[in-house]
Protein backbone atom coordinates (compact mmCIF):
# COMPACT_ATOMS: atom_id res chain seq x y z
CA UNK A 1 0.00 0.00 0.00
CA UNK A 2 1.11 3.63 -1.13
CA UNK A 3 0.58 5.60 2.32
CA UNK A 4 1.34 9.80 1.95
CA UNK A 5 1.96 11.49 5.58
CA UNK A 6 1.07 15.03 5.53
CA UNK A 7 2.12 17.15 9.38
CA UNK A 8 5.34 19.27 10.70
CA UNK A 9 8.14 17.53 11.27
CA UNK A 10 7.21 16.66 14.64
CA UNK A 11 8.08 13.93 17.12
CA UNK A 12 5.01 12.73 17.39
CA UNK A 13 4.37 12.06 13.72
CA UNK A 14 8.06 10.79 13.61
CA UNK A 15 6.81 8.07 16.55
CA UNK A 16 3.72 7.34 14.73
CA UNK A 17 5.18 6.74 11.45
CA UNK A 18 7.97 4.91 13.06
CA UNK A 19 5.67 2.20 13.37
CA UNK A 20 5.14 0.84 10.03
CA UNK A 21 9.32 0.02 9.78
CA UNK A 22 9.93 -3.19 8.51
CA UNK A 23 6.44 -3.47 6.51
CA UNK A 24 5.41 -3.17 2.92
CA UNK A 25 4.12 -0.15 3.06
CA UNK A 26 5.62 2.35 0.24
CA UNK A 27 5.64 5.32 2.64
CA UNK A 28 5.97 9.31 1.53
CA UNK A 29 5.78 12.02 4.13
CA UNK A 30 4.83 15.34 3.10
CA UNK A 31 6.33 18.51 5.30
CA UNK A 32 3.64 21.33 4.91
CA UNK A 33 5.97 23.65 6.37
CA UNK A 34 8.34 23.09 3.52
CA UNK A 35 11.36 23.17 5.56
CA UNK A 36 12.97 20.72 7.75
CA UNK A 37 13.19 16.89 7.70
CA UNK A 38 12.00 13.58 9.52
CA UNK A 39 14.51 11.83 11.99
CA UNK A 40 12.64 8.23 10.83
CA UNK A 41 13.92 5.43 11.68
CA UNK A 42 11.55 4.07 8.53
CA UNK A 43 12.42 4.26 4.91
CA UNK A 44 10.30 6.98 4.35
CA UNK A 45 10.72 8.96 0.71
CA UNK A 46 10.37 12.69 2.27
CA UNK A 47 9.23 15.13 0.23
CA UNK A 48 10.60 18.93 1.66
CA UNK A 49 12.04 22.15 0.40
CA UNK A 50 9.44 22.13 -2.45
CA UNK A 51 8.34 25.98 -1.77
CA UNK A 52 9.65 26.97 -4.70
CA UNK A 53 9.77 30.23 -6.37
CA UNK A 54 7.65 31.29 -9.04
CA UNK A 55 9.15 34.96 -9.39
CA UNK A 56 12.08 36.58 -7.51
CA UNK A 57 10.90 37.72 -4.12
CA UNK A 58 9.31 41.08 -4.41
CA UNK A 59 10.02 43.98 -1.76
CA UNK A 60 7.49 44.25 0.94
CA UNK A 61 6.04 40.48 0.60
CA UNK A 62 6.68 40.21 4.57
CA UNK A 63 4.92 43.77 5.47
CA UNK A 64 1.85 41.83 3.26
CA UNK A 65 1.82 38.60 5.21
CA UNK A 66 2.38 40.06 8.90
CA UNK A 67 -0.24 42.94 8.20
CA UNK A 68 -2.34 41.74 5.73
CA UNK A 69 -2.34 38.03 5.34
CA UNK A 70 -5.44 37.49 3.24
CA UNK A 71 -4.30 40.06 0.77
CA UNK A 72 -0.51 38.02 0.50
CA UNK A 73 -2.66 34.78 0.60
CA UNK A 74 -4.98 35.44 -2.06
CA UNK A 75 -1.63 36.54 -4.73
CA UNK A 76 0.79 33.94 -2.82
CA UNK A 77 0.39 31.27 -5.84
CA UNK A 78 1.69 33.74 -8.14
CA UNK A 79 4.69 34.31 -5.80
CA UNK A 80 5.95 30.93 -4.82
CA UNK A 81 4.40 27.01 -4.97
CA UNK A 82 1.38 26.57 -3.60
CA UNK A 83 0.50 23.64 -1.13
CA UNK A 84 -2.40 23.14 -3.72
CA UNK A 85 -0.25 22.50 -6.51
CA UNK A 86 2.40 20.85 -5.07
CA UNK A 87 0.25 18.17 -2.81
CA UNK A 88 -1.86 17.87 -6.66
CA UNK A 89 2.05 16.98 -8.64
CA UNK A 90 2.27 14.57 -5.64
CA UNK A 91 -0.91 13.01 -5.96
CA UNK A 92 -0.75 12.15 -9.80
CA UNK A 93 2.99 11.52 -9.85
CA UNK A 94 2.77 8.36 -6.37
CA UNK A 95 -1.34 7.88 -6.83
CA UNK A 96 -1.40 6.80 -3.02
CA UNK A 97 -3.82 4.29 -1.87
CA UNK A 98 -4.46 6.59 1.25
CA UNK A 99 -3.03 10.39 2.73
CA UNK A 100 -3.14 10.72 6.15
CA UNK A 101 -2.76 13.88 8.33
CA UNK A 102 -1.96 14.65 11.59
CA UNK A 103 -2.92 17.44 13.03
CA UNK A 104 -5.99 20.05 12.02
CA UNK A 105 -5.23 24.06 11.65
CA UNK A 106 -1.69 23.53 10.44
CA UNK A 107 -1.94 20.26 8.27
CA UNK A 108 -5.47 19.40 7.36
CA UNK A 109 -6.90 22.81 6.10
CA UNK A 110 -4.80 23.65 3.69
CA UNK A 111 -4.86 20.46 1.76
CA UNK A 112 -8.62 20.12 1.83
CA UNK A 113 -8.69 22.26 -1.79
CA UNK A 114 -6.61 19.04 -3.13
CA UNK A 115 -8.16 16.54 -1.62
CA UNK A 116 -11.68 18.03 -3.21
CA UNK A 117 -10.14 16.95 -6.15
CA UNK A 118 -10.01 13.89 -5.45
CA UNK A 119 -13.03 12.49 -3.92
CA UNK A 120 -12.58 8.88 -4.57
CA UNK A 121 -8.92 9.30 -2.67
CA UNK A 122 -9.27 7.91 1.11
CA UNK A 123 -8.60 10.66 3.71
CA UNK A 124 -7.33 9.54 7.21
CA UNK A 125 -7.08 12.26 10.03
CA UNK A 126 -5.53 12.07 13.32
CA UNK A 127 -6.78 14.78 15.80
CA UNK A 128 -4.07 16.45 17.72
CA UNK A 129 -4.41 18.20 21.32
CA UNK A 130 -6.62 21.28 20.81
CA UNK A 131 -7.82 20.55 16.89
CA UNK A 132 -11.37 20.55 17.90
CA UNK A 133 -11.79 20.93 21.75
CA UNK A 134 -10.83 24.78 21.20
CA UNK A 135 -11.09 25.57 17.75
CA UNK A 136 -14.70 24.72 17.57
CA UNK A 137 -15.27 27.68 19.47
CA UNK A 138 -14.21 30.11 16.50
CA UNK A 139 -16.71 30.72 14.08
CA UNK A 140 -14.36 30.85 11.12
CA UNK A 141 -12.47 27.84 12.77
CA UNK A 142 -15.42 26.32 13.16
CA UNK A 143 -16.62 26.68 9.67
CA UNK A 144 -13.08 25.24 8.51
CA UNK A 145 -13.33 22.00 10.72
CA UNK A 146 -16.36 20.97 9.26
CA UNK A 147 -15.65 21.66 5.80
CA UNK A 148 -12.49 18.85 6.77
CA UNK A 149 -14.61 16.88 8.67
CA UNK A 150 -16.88 16.54 5.92
CA UNK A 151 -14.26 15.64 3.07
CA UNK A 152 -12.48 13.32 5.85
CA UNK A 153 -13.25 9.25 5.49
CA UNK A 154 -11.25 7.86 8.39
CA UNK A 155 -10.87 9.34 12.02
CA UNK A 156 -8.10 8.69 14.53
CA UNK A 157 -7.79 10.08 18.09
CA UNK A 158 -6.14 10.15 21.13
CA UNK A 159 -9.54 10.49 23.91
CA UNK A 160 -12.65 9.72 23.16
CA UNK A 161 -14.03 13.30 23.89
CA UNK A 162 -12.75 14.60 20.31
CA UNK A 163 -14.44 11.39 18.78
CA UNK A 164 -17.74 13.19 20.62
CA UNK A 165 -17.02 16.39 19.64
CA UNK A 166 -16.26 15.35 15.66
CA UNK A 167 -19.68 13.54 15.47
CA UNK A 168 -21.26 17.02 16.94
CA UNK A 169 -19.44 18.99 14.58
CA UNK A 170 -20.98 16.49 11.53
CA UNK A 171 -18.53 13.71 10.99
CA UNK A 172 -20.52 10.60 9.26
CA UNK A 173 -17.13 8.34 8.60
CA UNK A 174 -15.16 5.69 10.29
CA UNK A 175 -13.90 6.31 13.50
CA UNK A 176 -10.86 4.50 14.23
CA UNK A 177 -8.90 2.93 17.65
CA UNK A 178 -8.27 5.47 20.58
CA UNK A 179 -4.29 5.41 20.33
CA UNK A 180 -2.08 7.71 22.73
CA UNK A 181 -0.62 10.68 20.36
CA UNK A 182 3.26 9.00 20.30
CA UNK A 183 1.78 5.46 20.01
CA UNK A 184 3.09 4.27 23.14
CA UNK A 185 6.39 3.40 25.20
CA UNK A 186 9.04 0.57 24.96
CA UNK A 187 8.05 -0.36 28.16
CA UNK A 188 11.06 -2.79 29.65
CA UNK A 189 13.67 0.05 27.79
CA UNK A 190 12.24 2.60 30.36
CA UNK A 191 12.55 0.10 33.65
CA UNK A 192 16.08 0.86 34.79
CA UNK A 193 15.00 4.56 34.76
CA UNK A 194 12.70 4.37 37.60
CA UNK A 195 13.38 4.71 40.75
CA UNK A 196 11.43 3.37 43.86
CA UNK A 197 8.80 5.67 44.73
CA UNK A 198 10.67 6.21 48.35
CA UNK A 199 13.28 7.59 46.98
CA UNK A 200 12.23 9.98 45.07
CA UNK A 201 12.17 13.62 46.02
CA UNK A 202 11.40 16.10 42.78
CA UNK A 203 8.37 17.99 42.32
CA UNK A 204 8.54 18.33 38.36
CA UNK A 205 6.77 20.96 36.37
CA UNK A 206 6.17 21.22 32.67
CA UNK A 207 7.01 24.70 31.80
CA UNK A 208 4.17 26.09 28.90
CA UNK A 209 2.97 29.16 29.45
CA UNK A 210 1.90 30.35 25.99
CA UNK A 211 -1.95 30.40 24.55
CA UNK A 212 -2.77 27.16 26.36
CA UNK A 213 -0.15 26.22 28.78
CA UNK A 214 -0.82 27.71 32.36
CA UNK A 215 2.74 26.74 34.30
CA UNK A 216 3.12 30.27 35.89
CA UNK A 217 -0.39 29.71 37.82
CA UNK A 218 1.65 26.01 39.14
CA UNK A 219 5.05 27.83 40.05
CA UNK A 220 3.10 30.42 42.10
CA UNK A 221 1.11 27.48 44.47
CA UNK A 222 4.71 26.04 44.80
CA UNK A 223 5.80 29.29 45.71
CA UNK A 224 3.59 30.04 48.27
CA UNK A 225 3.74 26.64 49.99
CA UNK A 226 7.48 27.03 49.75
CA UNK A 227 8.57 26.28 53.23
CA UNK A 228 6.40 23.26 53.34
CA UNK A 229 8.97 21.72 50.06
CA UNK A 230 12.26 21.83 51.69
CA UNK A 231 12.70 18.10 51.59
CA UNK A 232 11.90 18.22 48.20
CA UNK A 233 13.43 19.43 44.95
CA UNK A 234 11.40 21.48 42.22
CA UNK A 235 12.08 21.21 38.76
CA UNK A 236 10.43 23.09 35.84
CA UNK A 237 11.37 21.70 32.40
CA UNK A 238 10.74 23.05 28.59
CA UNK A 239 10.00 26.38 30.73
CA UNK A 240 9.12 29.23 29.00
CA UNK A 241 11.05 32.26 29.12
CA UNK A 242 7.81 34.03 31.54
CA UNK A 243 8.71 30.87 33.65
CA UNK A 244 12.48 31.40 33.81
CA UNK A 245 11.93 34.75 34.53
CA UNK A 246 9.27 34.66 37.50
CA UNK A 247 12.02 32.03 38.99
CA UNK A 248 15.00 34.33 38.50
CA UNK A 249 13.21 37.60 39.65
CA UNK A 250 11.62 36.17 42.87
CA UNK A 251 14.53 34.31 43.63
CA UNK A 252 13.13 31.18 43.89
CA UNK A 253 14.86 27.50 44.38
CA UNK A 254 13.22 26.33 41.30
CA UNK A 255 15.72 24.57 38.98
CA UNK A 256 14.23 25.51 35.52
CA UNK A 257 15.39 24.15 32.10
CA UNK A 258 14.17 25.76 29.32
CA UNK A 259 12.20 24.75 25.87
CA UNK A 260 14.56 22.39 24.29
CA UNK A 261 17.53 22.22 26.76
CA UNK A 262 16.93 18.58 27.27
CA UNK A 263 16.23 15.95 25.27
CA UNK A 264 13.20 13.55 25.37
CA UNK A 265 15.44 10.69 27.06
CA UNK A 266 16.68 13.06 29.49
CA UNK A 267 13.25 14.36 30.45
CA UNK A 268 12.31 10.53 30.82
CA UNK A 269 15.03 10.29 33.41
CA UNK A 270 13.85 13.08 35.53
CA UNK A 271 10.13 11.29 35.70
CA UNK A 272 11.34 8.52 36.96
CA UNK A 273 13.14 10.21 39.43
CA UNK A 274 10.00 12.50 40.25
CA UNK A 275 7.51 12.44 42.76
CA UNK A 276 4.88 14.29 41.28
CA UNK A 277 4.06 15.37 37.48
CA UNK A 278 2.51 18.43 37.30
CA UNK A 279 1.12 19.63 33.71
CA UNK A 280 -1.63 22.37 33.31
CA UNK A 281 -3.09 24.14 30.32
CA UNK A 282 -6.42 25.35 29.37
CA UNK A 283 -6.65 23.19 25.87
CA UNK A 284 -5.24 19.99 25.49
CA UNK A 285 -6.21 16.53 24.39
CA UNK A 286 -4.77 13.38 26.35
CA UNK A 287 -1.30 15.14 27.09
CA UNK A 288 1.39 13.04 25.80
CA UNK A 289 3.80 14.37 28.75
CA UNK A 290 0.87 13.24 31.56
CA UNK A 291 1.07 9.95 30.13
CA UNK A 292 5.02 9.97 30.40
CA UNK A 293 4.96 10.32 33.75
CA UNK A 294 2.13 7.52 34.68
CA UNK A 295 5.11 5.29 32.70
CA UNK A 296 7.62 6.47 34.47
CA UNK A 297 5.80 6.38 38.01
CA UNK A 298 5.44 10.14 38.99
CA UNK A 299 2.08 10.83 40.51
CA UNK A 300 0.49 13.23 38.09
CA UNK A 301 -1.35 16.11 38.68
CA UNK A 302 -2.85 17.22 35.53
CA UNK A 303 -5.63 19.92 34.01
CA UNK A 304 -8.40 17.95 32.87
CA UNK A 305 -9.94 20.40 29.83
CA UNK A 306 -13.06 19.21 28.28
CA UNK A 307 -12.61 15.89 30.64
CA UNK A 308 -9.85 14.01 28.56
CA UNK A 309 -7.78 13.65 31.46
CA UNK A 310 -10.61 12.10 33.07
CA UNK A 311 -10.18 9.54 30.80
CA UNK A 312 -6.44 7.97 32.12
CA UNK A 313 -6.98 9.81 35.88
CA UNK A 314 -9.44 8.71 38.61
CA UNK A 315 -9.54 11.50 40.73
CA UNK A 316 -6.85 10.68 43.92
CA UNK A 317 -6.68 7.28 43.23
CA UNK A 318 -4.13 7.41 40.36
CA UNK A 319 -3.74 11.24 40.50
CA UNK A 320 -4.97 14.36 40.84
CA UNK A 321 -7.43 16.35 38.48
CA UNK A 322 -6.91 20.59 38.36
CA UNK A 323 -10.86 21.61 38.23
CA UNK A 324 -9.65 25.27 36.78
CA UNK A 325 -6.20 25.79 35.59
CA UNK A 326 -6.38 29.74 36.63
CA UNK A 327 -6.76 29.16 40.10
CA UNK A 328 -3.45 29.21 41.97
CA UNK A 329 -5.16 28.19 44.77
CA UNK A 330 -6.75 25.08 43.67
CA UNK A 331 -3.49 23.89 42.77
CA UNK A 332 -1.63 24.71 46.06
CA UNK A 333 -4.34 22.57 47.59
CA UNK A 334 -3.94 19.48 45.43
CA UNK A 335 0.17 19.43 45.89
CA UNK A 336 -0.33 19.46 49.87
CA UNK A 337 -3.13 17.09 49.39
CA UNK A 338 -0.19 14.94 47.41
CA UNK A 339 2.35 15.36 50.06
CA UNK A 340 -0.02 14.70 53.37
CA UNK A 341 -0.09 10.90 52.80
CA UNK A 342 -3.69 11.77 52.01
CA UNK A 343 -3.10 9.73 48.90
CA UNK A 344 -1.46 6.50 48.77
CA UNK A 345 1.28 7.39 46.43
CA UNK A 346 2.01 3.16 45.91
CA UNK A 347 -1.18 2.72 45.11
CA UNK A 348 -1.30 5.00 42.49
CA UNK A 349 1.33 4.19 41.74
CA UNK A 350 0.33 0.45 41.24
CA UNK A 351 -2.86 1.72 39.27
CA UNK A 352 -0.80 3.60 36.68
CA UNK A 353 1.72 0.36 36.13
CA UNK A 354 -1.03 -1.32 35.25
CA UNK A 355 -2.06 1.16 32.70
CA UNK A 356 1.10 1.44 31.28
CA UNK A 357 1.20 -2.07 30.27
CA UNK A 358 -2.50 -2.68 29.23
CA UNK A 359 -2.82 0.76 27.57
CA UNK A 360 0.49 2.27 26.86
CA UNK A 361 2.81 -0.31 25.62
CA UNK A 362 4.47 0.57 22.49
CA UNK A 363 3.71 -2.78 20.64
CA UNK A 364 0.01 -2.97 21.23
CA UNK A 365 -0.45 -0.07 20.29
CA UNK A 366 1.92 -0.79 17.18
CA UNK A 367 -0.87 -3.66 16.31
CA UNK A 368 -3.49 -1.15 16.15
CA UNK A 369 -1.58 1.20 13.85
CA UNK A 370 -1.19 -1.33 11.39
CA UNK A 371 -4.38 -2.87 11.46
CA UNK A 372 -5.52 0.83 10.24
CA UNK A 373 -3.66 0.08 6.81
CA UNK A 374 -4.81 -3.55 6.68
CA UNK A 375 -8.21 -2.22 7.31
CA UNK A 376 -7.90 -0.31 4.67
CA UNK A 377 -5.98 -2.89 2.54
CA UNK A 378 -9.37 -5.10 2.82
CA UNK A 379 -11.44 -2.54 1.71
CA UNK A 380 -9.67 -1.46 -1.55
Amino acid sequence: MKILFISMPSIHAKRWIDNLQGTNHEIFWFNILNKGTLDSNSNVIQIVDWQKRKIPKLKGEYFLLKKFPKIFYSIQKYLEVSIDEQITRILKEINPDVVHSFEMQSCSYPILKTMNKFPNLKWIYSCWGSDLYYYQNFKQDNFKIKKVLKRVNFLQTDCKRDLLIAKELGFIGVCLDVIPGGTGFKLNELANFKKPISDRKIILVKGYQHQFGRALNVVKALEEIQNELIDYKIVIFAAHNVIVDYVTKNNLPFQTFESHSLSHEQVLDLMGQSLIYIGNSISDGIPNTMLESIVMGAFPIQSNPGGATAEIIINQQNGLLIGNPENTNEIKVLIQLTLSNAINLKNAFEINQEIASTKLDFYLNQKKVLQIYEFHNSRN
